[in-house]
């Protein structure tokens, strides 16, 4: 027997689980050569072209050596600047031979700057060297899943066996953000740094309306490329593009397009506490049932979804926590399109008196008694 239980009945959002890309009517236009527009949450892309296609990335590449180098390091780390670290071609922090630096330094020497002194540095103090650190970048990369990416070194300048995709990189920068610390220093728009005044290259900080970073790049090669990340009112899109010429209208663009038709609802959280289910012949009279994996929807304004609940009208003890005791489900026009289990949240044992029947109950009361 199963009951329609109405806690989270009268929830109102928007599903939308196979949503057009990129060659979707309303999507804009933009100079990029190759674009995506992803929401991180869902992982769904809303708007892309030759997403998938590997092409140079320039200064991008920095996001993945920053990450890996947080991965394997501490901000307060103390790093000796070594001659081989400076003089570096391109973009630059201007490191001097003798210094020390900490970690957080070049970090946001690298990622504010671009300095290309400061990724050598870092390639150097965690792994030992150019190529030891690009083989810790490529197996991270093989861990997000980043299919159609390799990298050659820490700072992108040209180099054979160095690219990767606009798909790639909105995976890596999703990955990235989820870290405090990242997160921080891409969202700084000024900093200082071992007595340097440094400026963040990404002008969306100060041009667009909830911009939180992350990189900007530019070679010859690969043209100006631009990663961008922005959050409204609890909704966040990762926005790349490569070989674009105008790299800030498109983001602009891109990201209007997507905060004007789509919005991020986390339903339920892991864990969350869903329902209570009568228990009998426990040492407890009821049982909650939490959900076992998060519930996050990309939604659109005009439509709606029905989420509910199937559990059985009550258990019997004794009960397991992580056990599975009922459904959390999302319907739209009536159509079942998603579920998640739920769980038992504590372990109930049963109740020893309750078990035992009326007249054993009665027998075992006159034995206690005359014992």
């Amino acid at each position: 027997m199963k009951k329609l239980c109405s806690i989270l009945c009268c929830i109102h959002v928007i599903l939308t689980l196979f949503v057009p890309t990129a060659d979707a009517a309303d999507a804009p236009g933009v100079s990029a050569k190759s674009y995506t527009l992803l929401e991180p949450a869902t992982g769904i892309v809303l708007a892309e072209r030759d997403a998938h296609v590997q092409m140079p990335v320039a200064s991008l590449t920095k996001i993945m050596t920053a990450a890996v180098a947080l991965e394997h390091s501490d901000m307060d780390e103390p790093v000796e600047i070594l001659p081989e670290h400076t003089g570096i071609e391109g973009s630059s922090m201007y490191l001097r031979a003798g210094e020390t630096l900490t970690v957080g330094e070049l970090l946001y020497g690298l990622m504010l700057a671009s300095g290309n002194d400061a990724a050598v540095a870092l390639a150097y103090h965690v792994a030992g060297g150019i190529v030891e650190f690009a083989d810790l970048m490529n197996e991270k990369a093989a861990a997000l899943g980043m299919e159609n990416s390799s990298f050659a070194n820490p700072h992108g300048l040209d180099a054979e066996g160095h690219y990767s995709t606009a798909y790639d990189m909105a995976i890596l920068a999703a990955w990235a953000m989820e870290s405090e610390q990242f997160a921080q220093i891409v969202g700084a728009r000024n900093a200082q740094a071992a007595g340097r005044s440094l400026v963040n290259h990404n002008k969306l900080l100060w041009r667009y309306e909830g911009a939180l970073g992350v990189k900007t790049g530019f070679t010859k090669k690969a043209g100006r490329g631009l990663v961008s990340c922005a959050q409204r009112e609890g909704t966040r899109f990762i926005c790349v593009t490569l070989s674009a010429p105008d790299d800030w209208d498109d983001h602009a663009a891109l990201l209007n397009w997507g905060f004007s038709n789509y919005r991020t609802h986390k339903v339920i959280a892991q864990g969350d506490a869903v329902a209570m289910i009568p228990l009998i012949s426990g040492t407890t009279e009821i049982v909650t049932l939490v959900a076992e994996t998060d519930v996050t929807l990309l939604t659109k304004a005009e439509d709606s979804c029905h989420v509910g609940i199937e559990t059985p009208a009550f258990v019997y003890a004794p009960i397991r926590a992580g056990e599975p005791g009922g459904t959390l489900y999302v319907e739209i026009g009536g159509e079942r399109v998603q579920e998640i289990r739920l769980l038992y949240g504590e372990t109930i044992p049963q109740d020893e008196a309750m078990r035992l029947g009326l007249w054993e109950q009665i027998r075992r009361s006159f034995e206690m008694a005359f014992r």
